[in-house]
């Protein structure tokens, strides 16, 4: 009885010691703000699971017509059902869009400018962690995380203009720590685990460079932009990964990982927050401004990967 009342007793401290770090250590910032969203409307890349979902439910809790962009037609609509139960919101509606693929980036943005008369809020959170090739040629991971959010954006921008104020949220991850831009490289596809991890370091700190290059090119127009980081979260992001990795990746997720609604508070809080406007093309962190890496901050490589994306895509200078 004593032996088993100590190990109890263990438990139950060894329980309180994780709660107390998770809480205060892992969790993060909640975004605190109540701006509601009424006739504004939220165009989210990847919304069907995770993080997106989490973001999405947010937004539509406070208001918002939300546009769920997904690949998967059957989840993407069975997270339009959750959300539109669980926020009692209406306007949550799926449309198709497969990153990566080229062709389905433009036939959305066509059926999107078509359908919608409003874009209030752009949120680039589609990511995907994995190697292969796209039907396009580029590395999947490349394609889905940059190439094919940067036109995405370039096609919808102008709308965007139109309805503003208006702000592009980007998310990205501290994994751009261990980013390079190798522009020989870049797109091209990986091959192994070890280069599909550092091709998603590489796409992560391309989403920086983005954001960054962008807040340029939009200067007065009154859309801004913000690169976020979400925190090391529980979602599908790695789901590609080995079948010998998988246990392990599962059970440190579970334990060490925040939950998608924690992982989500950093996107929420730049799609909503008042008076960030003057931070634009900064990044962002469990709610509050951080500075990047300094390879994060470099000026003449951000415009060098706008313009070497905007030759990929063959559009115009």
């Amino acid at each position: 009885m004593a032996v088993a009342a100590e190990a109890l007793l263990g438990l139950g401290m060894g329980l309180g010691l994780y709660a107390l770090v998770y809480h205060n250590f892992l969790k993060g910032r909640r975004c605190r703000n109540e701006i509601l969203l009424q006739g504004k409307t939220v165009l989210l890349t990847g919304g069907n699971t995770g993080i997106g979902k989490a973001t999405a439910l947010d937004l539509a809790h406070r208001g918002a017509r939300v546009i769920l962009a997904c690949r998967n037609k059957q989840r993407g609509e069975s997270a339009v059902y959750d959300i539109r139960r669980e926020s009692g919101n209406n306007e949550v509606l799926f449309m198709s869009l497969d990153l990566g693929s080229l062709r389905s980036v433009r036939a959305f943005a066509e059926a999107f400018l078509r359908s919608e008369p409003r874009l209030d809020i752009l949120i680039n959170n589609a990511g995907i962690g994995c190697e292969g090739q796209t039907e396009d040629g580029f590395d999947v991971t490349f394609q889905v995380n940059h190439l094919s959010h940067f036109l995405l954006t370039h096609l919808l921008l102008e709308r965007l203009k139109r309805c503003s104020p208006s702000r592009i949220v980007v998310v990205a991850s501290n994994a751009h720590r261990s980013g390079k831009m190798d522009f020989q490289s870049i797109h091209r596809p990986a091959e192994g685990t070890a280069q599909a991890f550092q091709s998603y370091c590489n796409s992560k700190l391309a989403n920086i460079l983005f954001v960054r290059e962008l807040a340029n090119q939009l200067e007065g127009t009154g859309v801004t932009c913000y690169a976020v980081h979400p925190g090391v979260v529980n979602t599908e992001l790695f789901r590609h990964s080995p079948s010998w990795a998988k246990p392990l990746v599962f059970l440190v997720s579970r334990l060490f990982f925040r939950s998608p609604a924690d992982g989500a508070q950093t996107s929420v809080f730049c799609a909503t927050e008042e008076g960030i406007e003057r931070l634009s093309g900064r990044y962002f962190a469990d709610c509050r401004l951080r500075d990047p890496r300094p390879h994060a901050r470099d000026d003449a490589a951000a415009k060098k990967l706008w313009e070497f994306s905007q030759g990929l895509l063959g559009l115009a200078s």
